[in-house]
């Protein structure tokens, strides 16, 4: 019993930055809640990996998302923290302020592709 050793992981990486921070999860629920009352998007669903996090929003459940909201943990230059992708993988819009890019987006008239 004596050589008993206490082993404390002390990493000190940002854990944080793993998942959405409350502001940014605000806009876009605030927008998901808009976009629900005008009949446009149906679902949702959360999906990460160790270079991104997504949004992914769904006109049925049962399909493959149509829209990505992604904040990208490890982007190449400053305006791509935040991109928004369609479900061929192509990049819409990109910025590197969320709010800035959820509120400069035209949703209404950004065409869904089946």
């Amino acid at each position: 019993m004596k050589n008993i050793k206490l082993v404390i992981n002390n990493d000190l990486k940002k854990e944080k930055e793993k998942f959405f921070i409350k502001k940014e999860l605000q806009c876009i629920l605030n927008l998901y809640a808009k976009m629900v009352s005008n009949g446009t998007w149906k679902d949702y669903s959360f999906s990460s990996g160790t270079k991104e996090i997504s949004f992914d929003v769904y006109q049925r459940a049962s399909d493959q998302p149509v829209l990505r909201i992604l904040k990208n943990l490890k982007p190449n230059y400053f305006n791509e923290k935040f991109l928004i992708k369609d479900k061929n993988g192509n990049i819409l819009k990109k910025s590197e302020d969320l709010k800035q890019l959820i509120n400069k987006t035209s949703w209404n008239n950004l065409r869904l592709v089946k």
